[in-house]
């Protein structure tokens, strides 16, 4: 074959051949290296020390230390979620030994009624084990912590009431991310074949539907109901950079709510409300080239405004259940392009960075100026969720 060229080109054709090849080989290098890097990360999950009150929430840089907290707060359930995908990722039963031992922890979280956030603590710990292997303890678990999460359901309101502190303010309060602990009760209902579950579920998303969205798509944070008229009565974002703002985890979870309430019901306005609410977050102006979105989208910092990881990644996992539903490729190029720019040594901590987190960047509360710009558990919880979910589409 070579006899066909002429002798003058030959060096050409070897020059293309070693740049093309060098090319391919410093692109594997650089895969290579990026998930050696997150296999050392997913390490430092495994290996991080149980304790039966401390769940480990974020890492403060101020501080120089992990921040943790005891099973009552929402973020509790987030730590065994992760180890349990990170079984589904590695097939490593190392994984599942630890999560069991750290989900073990949360059971007494079944009869706490002071929290609506018993789909964050419970389902996402006991949920993904189910996932795993056929566990009859943990389906009472979950049927528990429904009849518990229910008794918070207002009857007038048609609403689950979100939080109990500061009265003074605040007489029923519906927050956005309550959407997302829909998914416990859809599951107990599915579990148990009490319809009650599923139909208290379906009349907050319809109540929320109503009330929680503004007419651009965006979405309020809180929608505080008066307990005499069951009107609301003040519609604000509580932690935006402003009562009107875009408040981009908020977002989210409006985008991520209703896509799962419309897997579990079918209801078609469910979609919409998810497409709608996508549609703004994708289209809107301040959204970064590399899709992770800032903490706020109307935050007059940016471009010098922090990122908040845990909101792309949320609606990164949306968006591929998204994408299944419509089969419209933009949703799962928002998802690819987010994995993408988070596989890189911009987001994933360092291999030496002793804390159980895999990425950097998120946002949890900036009015209080807390945990800002840090590892955020809950944004490694989506981060792995959208792996397995890509993975499971088998592209």
């Amino acid at each position: 074959m070579l006899s066909c060229f002429n002798k003058n080109y030959y060096p050409i054709l070897v020059f293309l051949v070693v740049m093309f090849s060098g090319c391919s080989t410093k692109k594997e290098d650089s895969e290579l290296n990026i998930s050696t890097l997150l296999q050392k990360r997913y390490e430092k999950l495994l290996n991080y020390e149980i304790d039966s009150l401390a769940f480990p929430r974020s890492y403060s840089y101020k501080d120089n230390l992990v921040k943790k907290v005891p099973s009552k707060d929402w973020t509790s359930g987030f730590f065994a979620g992760n180890l349990w995908q990170l079984y589904n990722l590695t097939g490593n039963q190392a994984y599942i030994k630890k999560a069991e031992a750290w989900t073990a922890f949360i059971e007494k979280e079944k009869f706490n009624y002071r929290t609506h956030d018993m789909g964050f603590k419970v389902y996402n710990s006991f949920g993904n084990g189910i996932k795993i292997k056929d566990n009859k303890q943990y389906e009472d678990i979950i049927i528990e912590s429904a009849k518990t999460l229910s008794t918070r359901f207002n009857e007038n309101i048609k609403s689950i009431r979100s939080w109990d502190f500061n009265k003074r303010v605040w007489q029923f309060p519906v927050i956005i991310d309550n959407m997302m602990n829909l998914e416990l009760l859809f599951e107990a209902t599915k579990i148990s074949g009490d319809s009650s579950f599923h139909k208290l579920a379906v009349a907050h998303a319809n109540t929320t539907l109503t009330h929680h969205f503004r007419p651009n798509n965006s979405c309020y944070h809180v929608v505080d109901y008066d307990t005499l008229t069951y009107q609301p009565r003040m519609k604000v974002t509580h932690q935006g950079i402003n009562d009107e703002s875009s408040w981009a985890r908020g977002h989210s979870w409006g985008i991520y709510g209703y896509t799962l309430a419309y897997r579990y019901t079918k209801n078609s306005r469910y979609l919409d409300r998810a497409i709608t609410t996508a549609e703004y977050f994708l289209n809107h102006k301040n959204l970064p080239n590399d899709g992770i979105p800032y903490w706020d989208f109307d935050d007059p910092a940016i471009p010098n405004a922090p990122r908040d990881v845990s909101a792309g990644t949320i609606v990164a996992s949306a968006m591929v259940e998204i994408y299944g539903h419509t089969l419209d490729e933009k949703y799962l190029d928002y998802s690819k392009k987010v994995i993408t720019s988070l596989k890189s040594t911009d987001y994933i901590l360092n291999s030496d960075f002793e804390a159980p987190f895999i990425l950097d960047h998120s946002t949890g509360n900036w009015p209080k100026n807390d945990e800002i710009d840090e590892p955020i558990v809950y944004g490694d919880y989506y981060f792995l969720e959208t792996l397995i979910r890509l993975k499971n589409l088998k592209l």
